[in-house]
């Protein structure tokens, strides 16, 4: 498992995440036996939010309640919870976010999260109030880093004019189906190609300027259709058979030649798996060291649909 460290932070992270977001349906055996074949294969962080399990801090209790670190297994493990979406609004104020946050490590068991972050902007932010929240939290020693998620560079820029600390991630949907992150910097300036069209403002490029780690959640859904790309034949057969292709030839499953293909690019980022199958932990984790080829990865690329001008 690639491990690296967290730009402008000593928090040491795997480039592979495990999500809590379907642990709810989990029994406590089947939650350790997750969370051990995670840590077994290399994987050191695990993602929650306050709003997985149907009710305010569902998963993050169940998970608190399943799952005991030992000190030492602790300072190995990065636990990262994100906050601001409430039942049919969105919520940065100052209250809510700290509240939210203390009911989080409160849920989990622990003394204090390692990074807190905004999962979706909200339209009536008030920058200075999140620097308010940022503050209390990191200086009562409850939240050691922050980000956010889904956020465009501007969004992510009028926060940094008021927030002190650095905000060092960014969690976005992208998988090789689900690409414009990338796809719409290959195909920049060809107006008659709606794949050049930016839809996040430069936000892969300004993450790396900025020194700004992108986490990818959904890595296997679909572009345009319901559920995943891998095993769907009828509307990604050639894309099916590049995976099967590679998978055979690197000894591993179509699960990890897909993460690979997020982990190979430069911009060094972090993929967020959904499952709860221990199976496809490791299946998805046999793919976060292997390189491959310019070749093998552009070939991906355009078997999904994507063009190259």
């Amino acid at each position: 498992m690639k491990q690296f460290t967290l730009p402008r932070t000593d928090l040491p992270a795997s480039n592979v995440i495990l999500g809590m977001m379907r642990i709810g349906e989990l029994d406590d055996a089947e939650i350790r036996m997750l969370v051990k074949t995670a840590l077994d294969t290399g994987i050191t962080v695990f993602d929650h939010a306050d709003i997985y399990g149907g009710s305010p801090h569902a998963c993050e209790a169940r998970f608190g309640g399943a799952v005991r670190f030992s000190p030492a297994e602790r300072e190995q493990v990065l636990i990262q919870s994100k906050v601001g979406i409430r039942e049919g609004y969105f919520d940065f104020s100052a209250e809510h976010i700290v509240s939210s946050a203390e009911a989080s490590i409160s849920a989990l068991g622990l003394d204090h999260l390692d990074l807190l972050l905004l999962h979706r902007p909200d339209a009536l932010v008030e920058p200075d109030e999140v620097a308010a929240a940022f503050d209390a939290l990191h200086e009562q020693g409850l939240v050691t880093a922050f980000g956010v998620s889904n956020h465009t560079p501007g969004q992510i820029e009028l926060l940094a004019r008021s927030v002190r600390q650095p905000l060092i991630v960014n969690q976005v949907q992208l998988s090789i189906t689900h690409a414009p992150l990338i796809a719409a910097g290959v195909a920049a300036n060809m107006a008659d190609d709606p794949q050049s069209v930016d839809r996040d403002n430069g936000l892969l490029d300004y993450c790396r300027v900025e020194g700004i780690t992108l986490q990818a959640w959904s890595p296997f859904q679909s572009g345009k259709y319901p559920g995943v790309f891998l095993g769907d034949r009828e509307h990604y057969a050639e894309l099916n058979d590049v995976l099967d292709e590679l998978a055979a030839a690197y000894g591993v499953t179509p699960t990890a030649i897909a993460l690979a293909w997020i982990t190979r690019h430069p911009a060094g980022i972090q993929v967020v798996l959904g499952t709860t199958s221990p199976s496809r932990v490791r299946e998805a984790a046999a793919g976060s060291e292997l390189r491959l080829t310019r070749p093998e990865w552009y070939r991906l690329f355009t078997a999904a649909g994507h063009r190259l001008p």
